[in-house]
């Protein structure tokens, strides 16, 4: 059975008026995805294989955000389609397997939406945006809002434009060394206000600097849901 079939029967019994299109039935094998619990808790980052007449499943690059020992659990899955730059929304139920391989059984895409790639986790914290060219090449001080895997959302007086680039500088948590992430706006928000808000991509990541911010995310939500 091929890729599109597999994901075309999974969605069949949801109805014709919601079956997506083609188009958006393009999930492709090593799609970056993050994985949720069905509340909407981060578990992991992962790459979703689809190897043909074989089940789907989840080749897990990032750690698991909880101490206890792997079981099977339903979950929420979310990657992105690169080409129609929209988010799939999945679900269905993983089961462990050897060398942090999680076989996925019953998925089913759910829905596709314009909208960001990666979950985010909601901040208020100090940090600084380095400028290296121009007249206001310099550190200025900024807030970080949230962040992602793929990205952040600052804010600061100093008035940034659409396509500048600059490094980011945080520390999600006090006990952690400074991270420092290269950035690029890629929208402004609030443009009129003292303090306009800005979307920004990380740019040059691979795959170990990706499971660092997901693994830091991991920690900040179980602080914030185990606070003692």
């Amino acid at each position: 059975m091929g890729l599109f079939d597999f994901f075309k029967h999974g969605t069949e019994e949801q109805g014709a008026e919601n079956t997506p299109n083609r188009t958006e039935m393009e999930i492709y094998s090593g799609m970056r995805v993050e994985v949720t619990t069905m509340e909407g808790h981060l578990l992991f980052v992962a790459r979703l294989m689809c190897p043909r007449d074989f089940e789907p499943e989840l080749q897990q690059y990032s750690a698991l955000s909880t101490s206890e020992e792997p079981e099977p659990m339903s979950v929420k899955i979310r990657g992105y389609l690169d080409r129609e730059k929209k988010a799939v929304y999945m679900e269905g139920t993983i089961i462990p397997q050897p060398e942090r391989i999680w076989r996925v059984e019953n998925l089913i895409v759910v829905r596709t939406e314009n909208d960001r790639a990666f979950f985010r986790l909601n901040t208020n914290i100090d940090a600084t945006a380095t400028i290296f060219e121009g007249d206001d090449a310099g550190e200025k001080p900024c807030k970080l809002l949230n962040i992602s895997v793929g990205g952040a959302f600052i804010t600061s007086r100093f008035p940034f434009q659409e396509g500048d680039t600059f490094l980011l500088k945080f520390k999600l948590m006090e006990s952690e060394e400074v991270s420092s992430m290269y950035c690029q706006v890629l929208r402004i928000i609030d443009k009129e206000t003292s303090f306009p808000k800005y979307g920004c991509q990380f740019l040059a990541l691979n795959e170990a600097d990706q499971a660092r911010i997901a693994q830091s995310i991991f920690t900040v939500q179980r602080k914030q849901r185990h606070p003692y």
